[in-house]
């Protein structure tokens, strides 16, 4: 039975040696080892130590569970059979040759699990005759790595046995649940521990979309002069006493007829000062979500390029050099050094005001870890402006945005003043209550390194005018006026609205709510999101997150069949679990044996019981047009399609729609075309298949040429495809680059050849609201407000500079 918790030794750790010496150690060996990832980290590492230090990089793991079997025994405590990873034999094996020749040999992984459980392996396989210790650094500076040498300490059994856990449950789960998913559905597909909870998150709000019903509402705004400029807008909030509920346009109207000669009067001024804190510095989660929000960067592409400026980048003749600090974290600590340095900085090149009395201390979530410091930059010396000549552009722009954010959060709030009025507005026996408030920045503390940006607003969904209009017309300036003062009325402008969904996640708002929730760690929110898409459970359609027919078929199955596991509150629980491994409180084994025994009960009957999709036959009302029989709704490998109930005797089959009363309507296909096949020369039809309108060779199946149906836009991401058009599972048209999978571009709307005159999108797209009806807008506009571009459909565009040679 495999031991859950080995003794550790009690052996005092040797002296290290005084790195940085240019001189060789004076033992027989050939001097000390260190150990890392990847070969970036190992060059910076390597100009901070001396001669007498060699640097090898294990590129990631080195030992892994088998991928051809479950490598774990729940029969025996949950033993573990790890195998040395193929492509990896070679590098372990110079390792381990170093660490033979070396006095001592370092283990430098990242200072996380996952990086002590990469040195814990390294350790296994060399063996009890080599001396091994384990350094941790938080950043790659010369400072760092030499105390981290200095002061060796052993391997952390605990952490090791938390990630440790972490596999053998995803490997559990993973392993165990897959195949029944194959017998079932079809071969290929997968679950996980956490993807599938992220899937079910994405799931349960397209539903909440689903069942919305909008509620209509209005808004009556009064544009408003006084004794002095500037003229404002102020909303209604209360009529007589009560909270404005205008529901509909009678109603609005019945007002704006009442109010149009009313007495207007200032009846309240309220004037304030209103202070805007600044912003704790990054962690991981809050660094992916501003990464996408300001920067438009998947969570992939964020931690790809932090890692980067983590393990270091060439500087010119400074070398390769660790720009900021470790970036898996999830505490807002910072090192009393770094506060120091920069608040002098700060006071120096902002001005003493901008300097708090004391430095911001910001407080971590409970469930923080807090091993580790804040992302930040390592030192200040390396301004964004002195490092731009050598960073890739978005690599500048993610350095830039977590410099920005780490001297934002150490500078002074930002101040402004703000003015409320309420405004009475007496017609008869009709009281009505506008207010109005306006807002100016008096001093822009942190806002002079950190401007305000328009998060992402994933709230105001579903509110009625109360509750979000409740307020007020903002301006930027209200006039001067008093209590008492008569207003002049200019106009009363009545508008429609009707309250909204729940909107669809997007990168940032799917990592945070994976974070409110407890699920997955800072760590893992990257691998959840590509894993979701890349399994074709999820897709994202301008930038928003929607289930697949496969990924909702898949995760109904696995709610239904296995409601203990893929269940959030389940999957934060177990996160607490494997924190309190790593603190030493529990026992691996316990943690696994208190999950598998519900977990196997549930296997056994998920096995029986999960519904047999793959075998399944749904009845319609439909007759085969070649032999006449039924035809019914089967599962494929590309989603549900019309069968001839006849087969093998009948193979025919064709797509379907499902129209807004529940009927199956088949999708027809043949619509002849004025483009020739290049195979044979006949005319080429447009045929529907299973992804949208394509083009086929009339001649098929004599002839199969054919080719996707393009637009005319060439792909805006990838630059060498051509958009075609398509239709997701659910039959809505969607646009989509011709070299999918290789390039995943996608929008609803249909993108036209014309750049934007303001921000230069290569293409715009072609929209439509109930409101104001067709129109041409910026893909950017309502990213952030990067870009307004907007016109009314078939209005002429601006010209637009032609690019120079």
């Amino acid at each position: 039975m495999a031991s859950e918790r080995p003794a550790k030794s009690e052996k005092a750790a040797p002296r290290a040696p005084k790195a940085g010496k240019k001189s060789a150690p004076k033992s027989a060996g050939s001097g000390y080892l260190v150990v890392v990832e990847s070969p970036s980290k190992a060059k910076t590492i390597k100009k901070y130590l001396g001669r007498a230090f060699t640097v090898k990089a294990s590129v990631g793991h080195v030992k892994d569970l088998p991928k051809s079997k479950l490598g774990v025994d729940p029969e025996h405590g949950f033993a573990p059979h790890y195998e040395v990873l193929e492509k990896k034999a070679k590098v372990l094996s110079e390792i381990k040759k170093a660490a033979k020749g070396a006095e001592r040999t370092y283990l430098a992984t990242d200072p996380d699990r996952e990086g002590e459980a990469i040195a814990w392996h390294i350790a296994e396989e060399m063996g009890k005759g080599v001396q091994v210790q384990r350094v941790l650094f938080n950043e790659i500076t010369k400072k760092a790595v030499l105390e981290a040498i200095e002061h060796p300490r052993a391997l952390d059994r605990d952490k090791f046995d938390s990630q440790q856990a972490r596999r053998i449950l995803d490997r559990l789960v993973g392993y165990q649940i897959s195949p029944i998913l194959w017998t079932k559905v079809r071969r290929g597909l997968s679950a996980g521990r956490v993807q599938s909870v992220a899937v079910r998150l994405v799931l349960e709000r397209e539903r909440e979309i689903q069942a919305f019903v909008p509620v209509e509402y209005w808004t009556i705004d009064a544009a408003l002069s006084a004794k002095l400029p500037p003229g404002f807008v102020a909303r209604l909030t209360k009529v007589d006493g009560a909270k404005a509920e205008v529901g509909d346009g009678a109603r609005a109207k019945e007002l704006v007829d009442a109010l149009t000669d009313a007495a207007w009067t200032v009846a309240k001024v309220d004037r304030r000062e209103r202070r805007r804190n600044p912003p704790a510095p990054f962690i991981t989660s809050r660094l992916q979500q501003e990464a996408a929000n300001r920067l438009h960067f998947t969570a992939k592409k964020t931690m790809t390029l932090a890692q980067r400026l983590y393990e270091g980048v060439e500087l010119g003749e400074e070398g390769s050099v660790g720009l900021i600090t470790y970036m898996r974290t999830d505490s807002t600590r910072l090192s009393a050094e770094a506060v120091a340095a920069v608040r002098e900085m700060i006071g120096r090149q902002y001005g003493a005001a901008s300097v708090p009395a004391e430095p911001n201390v910001f407080k971590s979530k409970k469930a923080a870890q807090d091993a580790h410091e804040a992302i930040r930059p390592t030192s200040l010396d390396w301004t964004p402006e002195r490092v731009q000549p050598f960073l890739e552009p978005d690599m500048f722009r993610l350095y830039e945005l977590i410099w920005r954010r780490f001297v934002a959060c150490q500078m002074a709030p930002a101040v402004y003043d703000q003015t409320s009025v309420d405004i009475e507005a007496r017609a008869g026996a009709t009281l009505a209550i506008f207010r109005a408030t306006g807002t100016i920045l008096k001093f822009a503390g942190y806002l002079a390194v950190y401007g305000q940006q328009a998060d992402e607003v994933d709230d105001g969904a579903g509110k009625t005018a109360a509750e979000e209009d409740a307020g007020a017309a903002s301006s930027a300036e209200l006039p001067p006026v008093e209590p008492g003062e008569s207003l002049t009325l200019g106009r009363l402008d009545p508008q429609q609205h009707f309250t909204q969904p729940p909107p669809r996640f997007t990168e940032a708002s799917l990592v945070k709510e994976l974070e409110e929730k407890g699920i997955g760690r800072p760590s893992t929110y990257a691998a959840i999101l590509s894993t979701i898409q890349e399994k074709d459970y999820v897709a994202k359609i301008e930038g928003r997150f929607q289930p697949t027919e496969l990924g909702t078929l898949v995760t109904d199955l696995l709610v239904k069949s296995f409601p203990g596991v893929i269940d959030v509150a389940f999957t934060a629980g177990m996160e607490e679990r494997l924190d309190e491994i790593a603190e030493g409180q529990v026992g691996w084994v316990r943690v696994l044996e208190d999950f598998y025994s519900p977990f196997k009960a549930e296997l056994a009957r998920a096995s029986e019981q999960m519904r047999d999709v793959k075998r399944e036959e749904i009845k319609t009302d439909l007759k085969c047009e070649k032999c006449g029989s039924p035809m019914v709704i089967k599962w494929g490998k590309r989603g549900r399609f019309l069968a001839c109930s006849g087969y093998p005797e009948c193979k025919n089959t064709m797509d379907f729609r499902t129209a807004d009363d529940g009927s199956i309507v088949p999708v027809q296909e043949t619509v002849t075309t004025n483009e020739v096949c290049d195979k044979c020369g006949a005319p080429m039809v447009v045929k529907t298949g299973r992804f949208g309108r394509f083009l086929a060779c009339s001649r098929y199946p004599e002839c199969k040429s054919s080719r996707p149906f393009a637009i005319g836009v060439a792909c805006p991401e990838c630059k060498v495809g051509q958009l075609t058009e398509r239709r997701s599972r659910r039959g809505k048209i969607f646009f989509g680059c011709n070299r999918y999978p290789e390039c995943k571009f996608a929008a609803w709307d249909r993108p036209i050849a014309e750049s934007c005159p303001q921000c230069g999108s290569p293409y715009l797209l072609e929209k439509y609201s109930k409101r104001d009806g067709p129109y041409v807008a910026c893909p950017n506009a309502g990213r952030g407000g990067s870009c307004t571009y907007r016109r009314t459909a078939g209005e002429a565009s601006p010209a637009v500079p032609a690019a120079s040679a």
